[in-house]
């Protein structure tokens, strides 16, 4: 029989390349704000959204994973991660760290821009010696009707 791991290196094969789109509504100034006075900033241009020009800080839409009001208990795993984040994973024993992102900007986010993000995974790795780890690559961007404004390269480790 095979292991959880096994199961999820032969469900993340099957689904690389595989575009899905999620969409998380509106970027909110209220939210964004509480997001850069969590991040630790004080600048009235990041945490005051009646400060003139309020300006969304670079890395809130990157943390944007849901739209509101946010997802249902049923969808997030009892690790803390949403059960469909890392592709493959949906219901197996194994744990799952972050490995890695790169984050390019390509234009400003701003408030009230809808946010569409697709995304795919485009790469499964086994790594390590005996049962080793898997190390997934997923490809994302978020992007407005403008266009893309934000494209994100995660890596995952699934053990």
């Amino acid at each position: 029989m095979a292991s959880d791991l096994e199961l999820a290196e032969e469900r993340a094969r099957a689904a690389v390349g595989r575009w899905e789109v999620r969409r998380l509504g509106a970027v909110r100034a209220e939210e964004a704000a509480e997001f850069a006075r969590a991040a630790g900033e004080t600048a009235p241009h990041l945490v005051d959204p009646d400060s003139s020009p309020f300006t969304v800080h670079p890395m809130y839409v990157v943390s944007m994973l849901r739209g509101a009001p946010g997802a249902a208990l049923d969808e997030v795993r009892p690790d803390g991660m949403y059960r469909d984040e890392v592709p493959g994973t949906d219901g197996l024993d194994v744990r799952l760290m972050a490995g890695g992102q790169e984050v390019r900007w390509v234009d400003e986010v701003l408030v009230g821009d809808e946010i569409d993000v697709p995304r795919a995974l485009t790469a499964v790795e086994r790594k390590g010696s005996g049962d080793g780890f898997l190390l997934l690559t997923v490809e994302k961007s978020y992007r407005a009707a403008r266009g893309t404004l934000v494209e994100v390269t995660e890596r995952f480790i699934v053990r």
